[in-house]
């Protein structure tokens, strides 16, 4: 059973950082795609940013210039480092790993943004 432990989340006042790291239990390049998704209350989870086993790395467009995703495959670890976070970035994220038509999903950090 494939296990992705998300850590890294927290409470950070607008214009901080933080880093969220999944940790795999298998081998990173087992999986074609991993990536993260958010769920802001009360809206539906949406994908936030991706990358391929070859590291190719996508984010969504609200994300662009403030986030990076990133693999290290010795530690079968993705990271998602967040700076200039916004109100708007506050939700719960998600690691998503994906194997052929096979989606795993780890169970959550939260990411609050307030001053």
């Amino acid at each position: 059973q494939v296990q992705l432990v998300e850590s890294g989340g927290g409470l950070v006042q607008p214009g901080g950082s933080l880093r969220l790291s999944c940790a795999a239990s298998e081998n990173i390049f087992s999986f074609s795609v991993m990536g993260w998704y958010r769920q802001a209350p009360g809206k539906q989870r949406e994908w936030v940013a991706t990358i391929t086993s070859g590291g190719f790395a996508h984010t969504t467009d609200s994300v662009k210039g403030r986030f990076t995703i990133s693999r290290d495959n010795v530690k079968n670890t993705v990271y998602l480092q967040m700076n200039s976070l916004k109100p708007e970035d506050t939700g719960v994220y998600y690691c998503n790993a994906r194997r052929t038509t096979v989606n795993y999903w780890g169970q959550g950090t939260q990411v609050t943004v307030s001053s």
